[in-house]
């Protein structure tokens, strides 16, 4: 038998004149996924994740179920997908597939019509026996996606608005009504970056029992093979040298964007998790409900992303180190997004009037040699190139920046999706159309991240909230100092001369340092030279209105300036490092994550000074900048 499924939905419904039968089947869930990879970045917005077929112009192998069905019969299928190019392509789309269930493909191509998610016939098939086979065939390599299969034996197609989609896949679940509970824990971290992983383990080797939740298979975020961000920022320097020697343990001695697998070291990121016994790791969970009491944040409710089980995780405390400030928002907290109005801080770099451009998302990419194999399929879908505007690259890094006049979360598929447009029609042009194409005629597009690189979203609001003018101060004096950040203010604008071909749709960024200004860009401002290292308060590490919630990484509180040279990867560990070592303080007094700044601040700084315990691991003679 192959691949053995676990089935969402088995329903039976009463009729006039007979009864119908139903099921639903979540594509995430197929038992053998052959070359189609679950996709689970939009699903807060689209209610489920998906099955992407990403084969980068080369159809990938197909998606086994093993399905049971209800009953023998005649049943409709409806097939839920998205023609992902619409928004800039009014023709037929790439993302092409097909559906064959107990050994019939059904005769409609599915995924290249229509301008959203949408229910699309794909005909009716007789089932003879109960256990058939649904197989998913990819046609064209270029991200079809298929998030569920619905079959009935009356012909009704499913529902399409967000609640009353909801309501239907609750109405057929097997699921138990209730999350399952987890159990309790001292401290629930939610998202497996960086942060999250150094809080976690930080808290864990302090005493703490701890639940870390993450939503993809692999752990470290950004600095991942899924997104392959190179580890910047010094660590081991400033008032608290020891803080920064746990990056030292999982860290690749390689460092580059856009580098092959190697340079990420994935495993060492996992070892560095699973070898911690005080810490129970939780892949493929996404948190996507909290249970409040008052204010108070007392569970979390998260989903596994295959399999559709729900668990509630307990503890006094929690940190949101989702990037999105998911939690966070979830919870009601207080936050910021888009561009401060320089009013509002007293901000130099700030614009003068507030709006909501962020820094962009990036798909990353590259390409290697393949003499005589390397053909590429033409990919014309509305992003139109020529010899002047066409990037003459071999290898797609940082600077392919998308989606910052959009917001990064609800528009979060459509911002990634252009990336992917982006990289496939510039290859395209460079393979099929430029003429004097010597450099790239025998090169394959090897690698093409589905996983977009986000810089900034939400930010949580804290006590304190960090802005321009302490990272001017340098060595500035706050009490409670806490995080080092070594990095220049790193804005991101659109490039001026991919705007010009490509306007209101870049794809392209520039980065403005602050010893490197840019040039005329509305409201950029002139470069501040910054000399010095600068100093993040504990206070900007837990949010201002939720009282048991902590936060590390790129949503902490911060302005938008601030953000941009605190985002620094190595910086975000550490700050995953110091809210681990609070939460400890949290555990052993019983207090709230203010309170340890207001009570027990003084003991807080001695732990910071002390470090966490280390492994005994060469990587320590490490210099990680």
């Amino acid at each position: 038998m192959k691949g053995k499924i676990w089935i969402l939905i088995l329903g039976l419904c009463s009729l006039t004149g007979g009864r119908a039968a139903e099921l639903l089947l979540e594509a995430e869930s197929f038992g053998q996924k052959g070359g189609w990879v679950v996709d689970q970045q939009f699903m807060d917005r689209m209610g489920s994740p998906y099955l992407l077929a990403h084969g980068l112009g080369h159809p990938v192998g197909d998606a086994v179920a093993s399905v049971e069905f209800p009953e023998r019969g005649v049943y409709h299928v409806y097939v839920r997908t998205y023609n992902w190019t619409s928004p800039w392509y009014a023709g037929e789309g790439p993302g092409r597939f097909c559906l064959s269930v107990g050994g019939r493909r059904l005769p409609a191509e599915l995924g290249g019509c229509g301008d959203c998610w949408e229910w699309q016939y794909a005909g009716k098939v007789a089932v003879r026996n109960p256990r058939v086979e649904v197989v998913l065939h990819d046609l064209t390599g270029f991200d079809g996606r298929c998030d569920a299969v619905y079959f009935s034996t009356e012909m009704r197609e499913p529902p399409a608005g967000a609640k009353e989609l909801a309501a239907f896949r609750d109405r057929l679940s097997n699921r138990p009504a209730e999350p399952r509970d987890a159990g309790e824990y001292d401290f629930v971290v939610v998202g497996g970056g960086l942060a999250g992983m150094c809080a976690a383990v930080s808290a864990a080797r302090l005493g703490c029992r701890v639940a870390l939740l993450n939503d993809r298979p692999v752990l470290g975020g950004n600095n991942s093979s899924e997104v392959r961000v190179l580890l910047g920022g010094r660590i081991g320097v400033g008032p608290y040298p020891e803080l920064g020697n746990m990056v030292r343990e999982f860290a690749s001695p390689k460092g580059m964007n856009a580098g092959t697998p190697d340079y990420y070291q994935d495993e060492r990121k996992m070892d560095f998790v699973k070898n911690e016994p005080n810490v129970t790791l939780f892949l493929g969970y996404r948190a996507n409900e909290v249970i409040m009491e008052g204010r108070r944040i007392t569970g979390i409710v998260a989903q596994q992303v295959e399999s559709g089980e729900r668990m509630v995780f307990r503890a006094p405390v929690y940190a949101d180190c989702t990037g999105d400030g998911t939690v966070g928002y979830l919870a009601g907290a207080d936050y910021l997004m888009g561009r401060e109005s320089r009013a509002q801080f007293g901000e130099l770099e700030a614009p003068e009037e507030q709006d909501s451009m962020t820094m962009g998302a990036s798909v990353q990419w590259y390409s290697v040699e393949d003499t005589g194999k390397a053909k590429f399929p033409r990919f014309e879908y509305g992003l139109k190139f020529n010899d002047e505007s066409c990037e003459r690259v071999i290898r797609g890094q940082w600077t392919w920046e998308t989606g910052m006049f959009r917001n990064q979360v609800d528009d979060f598929e459509r911002i990634r999706d252009y990336g992917l447009l982006a990289v496939y029609s510039n290859w395209s042009y460079l393979k099929n159309d430029l003429k004097a194409n010597d450099e790239f005629r025998d090169r394959r597009l090897e690698w093409v991240a589905y996983v977009a690189g986000k810089r900034e979203s939400r930010r949580l609001k804290g006590d304190y909230v960090i802005t321009q003018n302490d990272i001017e101060g340098g060595w500035r004096e706050q009490p409670d100092a806490a995080v080092l950040c070594t990095y220049m203010i790193d804005q991101h604008f659109p490039d001026p001369e991919n705007t010009a071909f490509f306007p209101g749709e870049e794809f392209l960024a520039l980065a403005k340092h602050n010893f490197n200004p840019m040039g005329k860009y509305d409201n950029a401002g002139p470069g501040i030279d910054i000399n010095e290292p600068f100093l993040i308060p504990y206070r900007c590490l837990y949010s201002v209105n939720i009282p048991n919630l902590f936060m590390a990484g790129r949503d902490i509180s911060t302005s938008r300036i601030a953000l941009a040279a605190l985002r620094i990867q190595a910086t975000t560990a550490m700050m995953g490092e110091v809210v681990g070592i609070a939460s400890a303080l949290c555990a052993k007094h019983a207090c709230t994550p203010r309170e340890v700044y207001t009570t027990h601040l003084e003991e807080f700084k001695g732990m910071l000074r002390e470090g966490v315990p280390q492994k005994n691991d060469e990587v320590l003679r490490m210099n990680i900048r």
